[in-house]
């Protein structure tokens, strides 16, 4: 609201601009230039089970060594493991993940007991990723404590909005530890997510840089291209939202999808 008042972007509030434009990732995209992603721990099960086995590892490793077969070392992949798997399986995975170059390792198990991450840390080279599910800046002040992760993702809409994720990023960069903003949600949470962006310096990259509903802005944020999102410069959040689009979609239902059954009846997270 600021920003719409003074006529700036919210990241000139903030200091910024820190950057011009803004590294995204999401699905690999030759014609925007878009080289870097982020998958699962992936096998021919949707699910995990709450202990896994060797074979499972096997099959895990043989599906992203392909990929890394298939695009080379010029494009970055993350992989998510969405707190899913548990710490022995978790350390099988990084070890033998570790020789195909991933970017990080998210959510290798959920950040409730941070001794737990810290150990997991310790045992591979590859940055561990987190953020999520983690709420304000004194849930990341034993992350970083504990060295439990190298890179943040906090989500704006879920841990405190523009100014705590800015403070967040202020007690990240003391302990050398960059930031990527979790934003699986639609073009306001993206919008802000690219204020942010636009007034840390350290910033690494933003998770899908097209959202959902993008469709119901009044005027498209700027296109990405090489990769990056050029940073807003209209006031405040730099997007207007078309309402007689968005009231088209009240009443629509948008079911959310994501329960799997692993194979043995039980119900997991996805």
């Amino acid at each position: 609201i600021a920003g719409k008042c003074y006529g700036v972007p919210v990241y000139k509030l903030l200091g910024g601009p820190t950057r011009d434009r803004v590294r995204v990732y999401g699905e690999i995209n030759e014609e925007t230039g878009v080289n870097a992603m982020k998958v699962g721990p992936q096998s021919s099960r949707k699910a995990f089970k709450y202990a896994e086995t060797p074979m499972f590892v096997d099959e895990v490793v043989e599906r992203f060594k392909a990929l890394r077969d298939q695009y080379g070392t010029g494009v970055d992949i993350g992989v998510d493991f969405h707190g899913a798997v548990q710490p022995t399986t978790a350390i099988l995975l990084m070890k033998a993940l570790e020789p195909y170059r991933p970017w990080f390792y998210e959510e290798v198990v959920q950040a409730l007991n941070i001794d737990v991450m810290a150990e997991l840390a310790q045992k591979t080279h590859i940055p561990l990723a987190t953020g999520e599910r983690i709420f304000t800046k004194w849930g990341f002040k034993e992350i970083h404590e504990k060295r439990a992760a190298t890179i943040l993702q906090p989500d704006v809409c879920y841990a405190g909005g523009i100014t705590e994720l800015k403070i967040i990023a202020g007690m990240a960069e003391s302990y050398y530890t960059p930031m990527a903003p979790h934003n699986p949600q639609g073009p306001c949470s993206l919008a802000a997510s690219l204020q942010i962006a636009g007034a840390i310096p350290n910033f690494l990259a933003q998770e899908r840089g097209d959202n959902d509903y993008m469709e119901l802005l009044a005027t498209p944020l700027p296109p990405v291209c090489n990769g990056h999102r050029p940073l807003p410069t209209e006031p405040g959040l730099g997007i207007t939202i078309d309402e007689d689009k968005l009231m088209n979609q009240v009443g629509d239902p948008h079911p959310y999808g994501p329960q799997f059954d692993p194979d043995d009846g039980s119900v997991v997270d996805w």
